[in-house]
């Protein structure tokens, strides 16, 4: 049920940048650096009572650096990288590129943190793999605008993704979800009011009629789409696996290209048969199938 939930939440996040960049006719409201920081910087702020009290159970010296690459590879990369993809693609291509999530958390697990994998699980990635090819390859032919580096950042965010799962399943399992997800924010804080001023985000609110629907939509991506899917998944984590956890992206894109149709965002047959083929290498990976 949790992960259900969560691919609905997530699935939806990619509208919701959409919607705070542009307007019903295409007109910037935010740019993509001012929807990244608010999105960083309310979350922060909404997970502060949280991260004063986890603050002190966390071992400093031993678990600093996990908890600063979670921060990072978690929360910060992705919320630039997506939405600066999405200034180039669809929000639907964009959640169907999210599924190389679990194919980066395996390589991961194989290659550094020296997990054992089985053969079930290379065909899997290996299935998966030429999956994420043809969705690389037709989402960049098929789309109007955006260039490679606009697939290249959702693929980069992914393997973010896929780095800050890793360490959270191998290195912080010993801590309560919330407190993974507040100490994270809470590192974040500092950055994202550095940001905020840098990006000229106030200039926004003076200059742009939309502005509140665009600031609504970063409302309820900061609060639900980033600090509770954050602690759903941090919780889905701990009570799986890394792999099982990002698995997520079953739903993920299928909810992502249900939204994209809906909102009348080109996609095509091409796009949703790679889709199609790298969730079946996930599948396969996951399963438990000898």
């Amino acid at each position: 049920m949790l992960l259900l939930l969560l691919s609905v939440i997530w699935g939806s996040s990619f509208i919701l940048m959409k919607t705070a960049m542009y307007d019903s006719e295409g007109h910037s409201i935010f740019t993509s650096n001012q929807v990244a920081t608010l999105r960083i910087l309310i979350a922060s702020i909404a997970l502060l009572p949280f991260s004063i009290y986890a603050i002190r159970k966390i071992n400093l010296k031993r678990d600093l650096g996990h908890f600063i690459i979670v921060a990072l590879c978690g929360n910060l990369f992705p919320a630039f990288l997506f939405t600066y993809a999405e200034t180039g693609i669809s929000s639907g291509l964009a959640g169907m590129l999210n599924s190389t999530t679990p194919i980066f958390t395996i390589i991961i697990a194989l290659v550094i943190f020296r997990d054992k994998m089985s053969k079930r699980q290379f065909s899997g990635a290996f299935i998966g793999s030429i999956g994420i090819g043809i969705l690389v390859y037709f989402g960049k032919k098929n789309s109007l605008d955006g260039e490679w580096i606009h697939i290249i950042s959702v693929i980069c965010a992914t393997l973010c993704y896929a780095i800050s799962l890793s360490v959270i399943r191998y290195k912080l399992g010993h801590y309560k979800s919330l407190d993974i997800a507040s100490i994270a924010f809470l590192l974040l804080l500092i950055p994202s009011i550095f940001l905020f001023l840098t990006a000229h985000t106030l200039e926004a609110f003076e200059n742009t009629q939309e502005v509140k629907n665009g600031f609504m939509a970063i409302l309820v991506l900061s609060l639900v789409g980033t600090a509770l899917a954050l602690f759903i998944f941090n919780t889905i984590i701990k009570n799986t696996s890394a792999l099982f956890a990002s698995s997520v992206t079953y739903f993920i894109p299928i909810v992502a290209v249900i939204i994209g149709i809906f909102f009348n965002e080109h996609i095509n047959l091409a796009q949703i048969t790679g889709m199609a083929v790298a969730l079946s290498g996930v599948f396969i990976a996951n399963s438990k199938m000898q």
